[in-house]
This record gives C-alpha cells, structure tokens and sequence, in this order.
C-alpha cells in the first residue's frame, strides 16, 4: 500500500511537473528581456528601436532599389527611334513616363542635344551621381547600426553584471541561482544586440548587392545613349 501510494505521488509530480517549467520558463524569458532594473529596461528598448530601424530602412531601400532597377527592355531601343527620327518630344515624354534613375539619365542627355559630346557626358554623369546618392541614402545609418548592435548589447551585459555582483555583496546568502540568474538576464542583452548586428549587416550586403547591380544598368544606359549620339557621325 505504501509503494502504490508512493508510485501515485511520483506520477502525480510528473504530470505538473512540464507545466510548472513551462511557466517559469516563460517568466524568465521575459525577465531577461525586460529585467528589473532601469539600465536593463533602457538597453532593451535601445535595442528594439535599433532593429526596428533597420529592418525599416532594409524593407524601404529594397522597394526603391527594385523600383529603380524595372526598366523596359525596350526603352532604350524607343529612345532610339525617337532621337533617329527627330521626335526628341516623344523622347522626353518617355523619360518622365519612366520613374528610373537611368530615364533621367537620358532625359537630362536630350535636353543637351546639340552641345559637345563632352558636355552631355558631363551631364549624364553629374545627374547618375546625384541618383546614386539618393539609392545610398541611409545605407550608412544601416551600417552604422550593424556596429552599434552588438555595442550596446555588451555594455548592457556589463552594467548587468555590476548590477548583479553589487546584489551579491549586500545578500546575505549567495545561491547559483541567484548568480545564475542575473548572468543570463546580462548575457541576454549580448544576445540581442547579436541579433541586431547580424540582421543590419545581412541586409546592408543584401542592398549594396542590389545597387551595384542598378549601377551597373545606369553606366551601360548612359554608354548606349552616347553611342547613339556618335552614331550620325560615324
């Protein structure tokens, strides 16, 4: 009788058992986050704000960059048959149809039609510049972000740990869990700003990689405009 009762028990501790870890647990993973003092609170909402920004400015850059690099296949082979026939107001009217950087590119060209060949170059090129400063913007924000991510997440580590060894020489009994515990809130702000760093630095070679690659479409638009210019007096 006392060996069922006994077995009875052990079962019964089982069974509750996963639900009480489950619940602290949960308590914990959210007291790691948040903790119980105001520099842990502070690096916490840093923290979000930095990834909120950088997942903005990934999601934003991205869209412009697609934006800027769907350009009709068949948009510089219109401008030819427009510029060969004479019809340069049917060409401007396709630039400013086209929201692109390379379709400014060219409509700044036309506006210079009848100058030095030099200086619609010099035209073309002042005008890729500019679009290319507007593709960059806040790109060095982004980077900027990868490096402060993992900053801040250790300095929270570190004010945690002093907070946490200041606890421990005013406590009148030092347990592991009590060490244990304020070493994985510290530790959890690392974690974070990890996160962070990893997720800014993966988009910001994401979105040089899509620029290089609008770039690229911008120099060998301007390349087949000035060709076609040079075209009548070859």
């Amino acid at each position: 009788m006392i060996f069922q009762s006994l077995l009875a028990a052990f079962w019964f501790l089982q069974s509750i058992q996963p639900a009480d870890t489950e619940i602290v647990e949960q308590k914990s993973l959210l007291d790691s986050f948040l903790g119980d003092t105001t520099s842990s609170m502070v690096m916490f909402f840093i923290l979000v704000f930095l990834s909120i920004a950088a997942v903005y400015i990934i999601i934003e850059r991205y869209m412009t960059m697609q934006r800027a690099g769907r350009v009709d296949q068949n948009f510089m082979n219109s401008i030819r048959a427009s510029v060969e026939s004479g019809n340069l107001q049917a060409a401007k009217a396709l630039c400013q149809s086209v929201d692109a950087p390379m379709a400014r590119m060219v409509e700044k060209g036309l506006d210079r039609i009848g100058k030095p060949l030099e200086d619609i170059n010099k035209a073309i090129e002042n005008v890729g510049n500019l679009e290319l400063l507007k593709l960059e913007r806040n790109l060095s924000t982004l980077a900027s972000i990868s490096g402060l991510g993992p900053m801040f997440g250790l300095l929270g580590t570190v004010l945690g740990l002093i907070l946490s060894f200041q606890d421990m020489t005013t406590a009148d009994n030092v347990t592991p869990q009590v060490l244990s515990a304020g070493i994985y809130q510290a530790l959890t702000s690392t974690a974070m700003g990890l996160v962070v760093s990893i997720v800014a630095m993966a988009g910001y070679n994401l979105l040089v990689s899509n620029l290089d690659k609008v770039v690229y479409k911008m120099e060998y638009t301007a390349l087949q405009f000035m060709d076609l210019l040079q075209e009548p007096s070859r």
